[in-house]
């Protein structure tokens, strides 16, 4: 899926009343190339934040280094690291912002 089709489905998706029903379309949508990453608090709000997967082996290598015993530096020499995800961020309350 490129960024426009990307762009156009997310266009389209339903509005969610909560953090649970946005989750479960997202994984109904994307499997395993929707991972959730970790939750935090803005606001007084609790928001959620998953990686949608768009190159698997780009993606799998950079989280690799992150995950190593041994101290590695994160050698990024191109976007391409970065344009192997998108970041989505659900709020509590089902609202979904998509950063690239």
């Amino acid at each position: 899926m490129d960024t426009n089709e990307f762009t156009s489905f997310f266009n389209e998706m339903p509005d969610f009343n909560n953090h649970d029903e946005a989750r479960s379309w997202l994984k109904e949508q994307f499997h395993e190339k929707c991972l959730f990453r970790g939750s935090d608090s803005v606001e007084g709000q609790t928001v959620y934040f998953y990686h949608l997967i768009k190159d698997p082996d780009v993606y799998q290598q950079y989280m690799e280094s992150f995950a190593s015993e041994h101290e590695q530096e994160h050698k990024i020499t191109n976007m391409k690291t970065f344009e192997s995800y998108h970041t989505i961020v659900v709020t509590a309350d089902g609202e979904i912002t998509i950063q690239s």
